[in-house]
């Protein structure tokens, strides 16, 4: 199953308000770009408080593993098999970024994608009224694109 296109109604996800700008981001802790990621990732919380959410394929235990090693601290779900919550977003690649706004998934950004991320930071700086963040700028170490 494809990802979620632009316009869909998001699936709900457990403990989160899908009403308000929301940056959900997919992933596993034993994934090298997830591991790559995350930190920049993290950009999200700190330029949008509250308006970012992991959902993790893991263990409790290890996303609070993966979060400390890694520092994180927008709150991240676990979504433990049969993986409901990433099958409702078609979910075949981590990590995967989506932004919802409204109920309606207005953006996504599947793997390490720079122009993604820093895509849907411009949305959720606009939809949030807050200043736009760069979550990553090239020179800055990180690949442009890396496949999950």
């Amino acid at each position: 199953m494809p990802p979620l296109l632009p316009g869909t109604a998001a699936p709900p996800i457990p403990s989160v308000e899908l009403d308000k700008p929301t940056a959900v981001y997919f992933y596993k802790v034993t994934c090298p770009v997830c591991q790559l990621s995350a930190p920049v990732t993290e950009t999200f919380e700190r330029a949008y408080p509250g308006h970012v959410v992991g959902v993790g394929q893991d263990p409790q235990e290890k996303l609070e593993q993966f979060s400390s090693e890694f520092a994180v601290t927008f709150p991240s779900l676990v979504d433990a098999p049969p993986y409901d919550v990433s099958n409702a977003y078609g979910i075949s690649v981590v990590p995967t970024l989506y932004l919802i706004e409204d109920g309606t998934v207005t953006d996504v950004a599947e793997s390490w994608d720079r122009a993604g991320f820093n895509r849907i930071s411009e949305r959720l700086a606009a939809s949030t009224g807050r200043e736009y963040a760069a979550i990553s700028e090239e020179g800055d170490g990180l690949p442009a694109f890396r496949p999950g």
